[in-house]
């Protein structure tokens, strides 16, 4: 009999999530056991408030544009489902939803938090005896999910964060004799410093940056830092330093954190680059800049990826595929191969081994002075930024084509959240 699939993005969008959602969808189109494919409005709470965009209103020449578009068309969110031992009320209403549309696939486009969501979901269907196929799609720029070689997102991101470290340290190269000194530029990474590491990119033949990385695996030590940093000015006469932003201090704390908290009960990190300013500023009086790259690392779709493109639409497919051949509670992965040219391949692995662990650098990847990566470090990551996928341009900018976005009618009484 055929169904009818509910598709959901997670969590901080990237710059190739759409191209996952494209896939999806289109690859859908190819099955006979798979009707319509809904997405949530605003991710998962589109499934809670019954708000599910009926995708087969959108021309294919529309979908096919989601792999040149950023952020997230049909909406994220950053919403925690409730601990289901103690409150399934949530849980029930997910179920409720599905059988009230004839969803009999459920795709959760995130990371950790995601691949716990999907996971239980699936235990529920399971419990009730309601048909469900549950099957989480890997996406986040933190890239920090077990057992995925890397993470879609990630390769895209650290493209960025390397050429723009490489372009701001060029431009205080040429400054430093007379105005700053110091640039430092603050990335995301909270537990895991793939970001911050990826930065070493920038290296090559004609530049030395940057000088300094530091990661959150790495304690922050003020006075060593302070020291390396007086010890590159002096040989350079100039040092750019990229900081993730979940380094700790030797108190087990934040650098820099502040009193609120997200939906995931995280806490609000930023800040650390115009700390480690002032820092410097203060005890050792040298000009200094500082950047954020903040939301423009993992939404720079004008200088993605290909390797990363290729990743995100792989595992859209694949996750369709392994929908109809009855696989539940998995998530297309990315294996690499031992192969001497890069070279992967996706493969199925059970969500228990993947919700809720962090992968964090490896120490293999980390210097001995924990300022820097390894070459070790390097070989991994080089592959994941190559490639370029040019967006689409009209008058200068990037093309967005418009979507319909249709909701489908309600057939259930209001959710209050």
């Amino acid at each position: 009999m055929k169904r009818n699939a509910f598709y959901a993005q997670s969590g901080g969008v990237t710059s190739v999530i759409n191209a996952t959602a494209a896939s999806v969808i289109l690859e859908a189109k190819k099955h006979k056991e798979i009707g319509k494919v809904y997405a949530g409005k605003y991710g998962i709470l589109g499934a809670l408030r019954e708000e599910l965009f009926d995708t087969s209103k959108e021309s294919i020449s529309a979908l096919n544009s989601l792999f040149y578009r950023p952020g997230g068309i049909f909406g994220s969110c950053r919403f925690k489902l409730k601990d289901i031992d103690t409150d399934r009320k949530e849980y029930l209403r997910l179920i409720e939803v599905f059988k009230a549309h004839n969803i009999g696939y459920f795709f959760y486009n995130g990371g950790n938090d995601s691949a716990d969501t999907a996971f239980k979901v699936s235990k529920m269907s399971e419990e009730l005896g309601y048909p469900l196929t549950c099957i989480a799609i890997p996406k986040t720029v933190d890239n920090d999910l077990a057992l995925t070689d890397c993470c879609p997102g990630f390769g895209s991101a650290a493209k960025y964060i390397a050429t723009s470290t490489l372009e701001a340290a060029l431009d205080v190269e040429s400054m430093a004799e007379s105005s700053t000194k110091v640039f430092i530029l603050e990335v995301m990474g909270r537990h895991a410093g793939w970001m911050a590491a990826s930065s070493a990119l920038a290296r090559n033949d004609n530049n030395s940056s940057p000088h300094i990385i530091l990661l959150p695996e790495i304690i922050f030590e003020e006075k060593k830092f302070l020291n390396k940093v007086k010890e590159v000015v002096k040989k350079n006469s100039f040092c750019v330093i990229v900081a993730s932003e979940g380094i700790k201090n030797s108190k087990n704390k934040f650098v820099a954190e502040s009193d609120t908290k997200d939906a995931f009960g995280h806490v609000q990190l930023g800040g650390v680059a115009p700390k480690l300013a002032s820092l410097i500023s203060n005890k050792l009086n040298l000009k200094n800049h500082w950047a954020v790259a903040d939301y423009l690392q993992r939404s720079g779709r004008h200088i993605a990826s290909l390797t990363d493109l290729e990743h995100a639409s792989a595992v859209g497919k694949k996750a369709v595929e392994y929908a109809v051949k009855g696989l539940n509670g998995v998530m297309p992965i990315i294996v690499r191969k031992k192969t001497k040219r890069y070279s992967w391949e996706i493969k199925p692995a059970p969500l228990s081994k993947i919700a809720n662990i962090e992968k964090k650098l490896p120490a293999s990847f980390i210097s001995k002075d924990g300022f820097n990566v390894t070459p070790k470090a390097i070989k991994y990551l080089m592959p994941l930024i190559q490639g370029e996928a040019p967006s689409k341009f009209e008058n200068g900018i990037p093309k967005l084509v418009k979507f319909n976005l249709i909701l489908e009618k309600k057939k259930l009484p209001k959710w209050k959240l």
